[in-house]
């Protein structure tokens, strides 16, 4: 298990806006944009994998760690426990802003799944994702360096985003 990075300047605020919430009704998913840099590319030219892992990190960080989130607690206490990675489609540096749709896929008392879908910059909502992925995260004490359960308010905003 890999630790969960801190925030940094690629992140979008973390403050909540009202459109952070699902709608009644719209799939529940939160969209973030982020940024791709010149050294995120390889070789091809085409985003790098472990890049793209990176840029997933950044775009869960206003969603998920975020001082104003039930579920900021996380930021210190969480650990990586799965990643996968699926190629659809090429990105490259002049896709960016890259737009990132999560949701949870699985809530359990100490872990949840993230699901990813990323699309370049002005692709349909409903065009096929170039990149489908899904980590697998759980609550962490950093002082007992023992998995922990996740709190009724994590519970409770975390499953405003269970996919149906």
């Amino acid at each position: 298990m890999t630790s969960v990075g801190s925030l940094n300047g690629h992140a979008k605020t973390a403050t909540p806006q009202p459109g952070d919430l699902p709608a009644p009704g719209e799939p529940k998913r939160f969209h973030t944009k982020v940024e791709v840099r010149w050294s995120d590319m390889d070789a091809f030219q085409h985003i790098n994998h472990a890049r793209m892992v990176t840029l997933l990190e950044e775009a869960r960080i206003p969603w998920l760690f975020g001082d104003e989130r039930p579920t900021v607690k996380l930021r210190t206490g969480c650990v990586l426990a799965d990643l996968r990675v699926q190629y659809k489609g090429q990105l490259r540096h002049e896709d960016t802003p890259l737009d990132v749709s999560m949701w949870i896929e699985r809530l359990r008392a100490v872990d949840f799944t993230v699901g990813y879908e990323v699309r370049a910059a002005g692709a349909a909502p409903d065009s096929p994702p170039a990149v489908i992925a899904s980590t697998q995260l759980a609550a962490f004490d950093i002082d007992t360096q023992r998995l922990r359960r996740l709190t009724t308010a994590e519970r409770d905003y975390l499953s405003l985003w269970l996919a149906d």
